[in-house]
């Protein structure tokens, strides 16, 4: 029986269609006799086979971004990551993370699963990572996602969108609003808090910082009854530190940031942030 006979146009309507390279689409349509539906059927097989086989892999590179949307209330962060620094600078990786952003913001699905879910050109994202895995050979996933919805919402994304953030402010039409957004964010960005303010740390964090001071302490020869009021003044060196609006507002370093804002606005404050870093 004499073999199916693959046009060049059907193979680069293949390509198109799912992104893979030109001989693994002849290939797929070869085996698939020529069926294009099978054809594309073949690819994501080939494709899980080998996100299969790299699901075991470290995926440290990858391509963050944050978003806000036209009127300033919602904002995203999502990140695609990779196993090489080349692939997150792959123009079709950059293009696929672009559109899963655009997705997340407009969809604002409920974790990364949903989000995976969503369809590009009639397909799941996670097909479409799927197809680049087997396209590109490397593990490709979702390794972030998160949204802040806000009175006004602030992003920012550090230059080789490795580092990403986020800030949702309890008002919006403060003065200098946009100039404040980019501060706050890049402060964010470049402080990595992990909380909003004291309130806001979790009690386990509190009280592994209180054991190692004490643990400190004690190996320092401190008096056993002056060991906790030192901690608890450690503690408080941790929050101002540690904790966005108690952490120096790192462009002028006189003031906090909780200080700085309130001198733009004695009411304006931070309700939440996110922060992503590619790592």
């Amino acid at each position: 029986m004499s073999a199916v006979a693959i046009s060049a146009a059907e193979v680069n309507k293949l390509r198109q269609t799912t992104g893979a390279g030109m001989m693994d689409c002849k290939n797929a349509l070869a085996e698939a006799g020529g069926d294009f539906e099978k054809a594309i059927e073949i690819l994501r097989k080939k494709g899980q086979k080998v996100a299969d086989k790299r699901s075991d892999r470290e995926a440290t590179e990858g391509y963050a971004i944050a978003k806000v949307t036209a009127d300033g209330t919602k904002g995203i962060i999502t990140a695609l990551n990779c196993e090489t620094d080349f692939v997150a600078k792959n123009g079709e990786f950059v293009a696929l993370s672009e559109k899963i952003a655009e997705l997340a913001l407009a969809n604002t699905p409920s974790d990364k699963e949903a989000l995976g879910a969503l369809l590009i050109d009639d397909r799941s994202i996670n097909d479409h990572i799927v197809e680049m895995v087997g396209k590109i050979g490397e593990k490709i996933e979702i390794s972030d996602y998160a949204v802040i919805n806000a009175p006004y919402v602030a992003a920012y994304i550090h230059p080789g969108n490795r580092v990403v953030s986020l800030a949702g402010f309890n008002k919006a039409g403060f003065a200098n609003q946009a100039e404040v957004g980019k501060d706050v964010t890049m402060q964010i960005a470049a402080m990595a808090p992990i909380a909003l303010d004291e309130n806001s740390v979790s009690t386990d964090i509190i009280e592994k910082e209180l054991e190692i001071a004490r643990e400190v302490l004690r190996k320092e020869g401190k008096p056993e009854d002056k060991i906790e009021m030192i901690a608890q003044g450690k503690l408080k060196k941790f929050y101002a530190e540690s904790t966005l609006l108690n952490q120096d507002f790192i462009k002028d370093g006189k003031s906090s940031v909780k200080q700085y804002l309130q001198s733009i606005d004695k009411e304006l404050t931070v309700t939440d942030f996110k922060r992503f870093s590619v790592s």
